[in-house]
């Protein structure tokens, strides 16, 4: 079973629809046990993140999350799923994270066109099975205001120029993370999604 975490936040249709395309039958859930005994989990989310925290706090979708990367599950994070891995970010005031990966998440620098929104190029820094059949240097969709910024220069897997270079994607282990959305970025996009699934062994 492909779970697909739904905590309050948006975009769970257009990535279970991505799914489906590559006839996969997805299961949008908000359940924590369902998470941890899924075969993948994907962490997806648009939206503000103290609304976010707040959401995975309640249902103790936090702890599933934990738990999952913690039992080797695949999980890949979209956006503020990427986002809300990291230690600490600085919207909504500042809010602690999951603490999952070292690091920082922090607004785009002044000056720049906020929010970062739509294609732009992401040039990858790892060499890993995610980016089978992609270009580098390929388009992919943003939406976003705030960026991490890791701890750990070794997890960064590819950078996006906006006006600096920002970290558009990270590897760790079982952790696969975009701050872009694939499902929102056509056939580059659901090639990234069709990578993940055979990373995790998952048969349509």
């Amino acid at each position: 079973m492909i779970a697909v975490i739904d905590y309050g936040a948006g975009n769970l249709r257009s990535v279970s629809n991505a799914l489906s395309k590559l006839g996969h039958q997805p299961r949008i859930t908000s359940n924590p046990d369902e998470v941890t005994s899924a075969e993948a989990v994907i962490f997806p989310g648009v939206g503000a993140a103290g609304n976010a925290m707040d959401g995975l706090k309640r249902s103790g979708l936090d702890n599933a999350i934990r738990n999952a990367i913690q039992r080797g599950k695949p999980v890949l994070a979209i956006c503020i799923g990427m986002q809300m891995l990291f230690s600490h970010t600085e919207e909504d005031g500042g809010r602690e994270c999951l603490d999952i990966l070292s690091g920082t998440v922090e607004r785009l620098p002044d000056g720049l066109k906020v929010p970062h929104m739509g294609w732009n190029q992401v040039q990858r820094k790892a060499n890993h099975a995610i980016f089978d059949g992609i270009p580098d240097g390929e388009n992919f969709y943003f939406v976003h205001s705030y960026y991490p910024k890791p701890s750990d220069d070794d997890i960064v897997a590819a950078t996006t120029d906006y006006g600096l270079p920002i970290c558009s994607a990270v590897i760790k282990d079982n952790i696969i993370a975009t701050q872009f959305h694939p499902e929102k970025s056509g056939e580059p996009g659901l090639k990234m999604y069709a990578n993940f699934l055979k990373i995790a062994g998952v048969e349509g």
